[in-house]
């Protein structure tokens, strides 16, 4: 027969709270690991959906607003192109006539 009780209520108790702890470092892990999980899943999300946005913005040219400017481009080009041909030919005058 045993002299007194293997285990005391005292060291059963250390136990317990001991085994608490434990559970509760595991618990703090893992939920500090799904929260990094989390957030990483959300990033590669957000970042799927921004690219898409991205691709997919709305159209705010068209074709005969692009013709226009097109067209007032080359008039502005060939009315330089004028001006600088006649300056072009006055410099020759006045070298060859004065």
């Amino acid at each position: 027969m045993a002299k007194g009780p293997l285990v005391t209520r005292s060291e059963l108790r250390r136990h317990q709270k001991a085994e608490e702890k434990r559970l509760e470092k595991e618990a703090d892990t893992v939920l500090k690991q799904s929260k990094k999980e989390f957030k990483e899943e959300e990033k590669r999300i957000d970042s799927f959906y921004r690219k898409e946005a991205k691709k997919n913005q709305p159209i705010t040219k068209t074709r005969s607003g692009q013709n226009q400017r097109s067209r007032q481009m080359d008039r502005f080009l060939a009315k330089w192109i004028v001006i600088v041909l006649l300056l072009l030919v006055a410099v020759l005058l006045m070298v060859f006539f004065l």
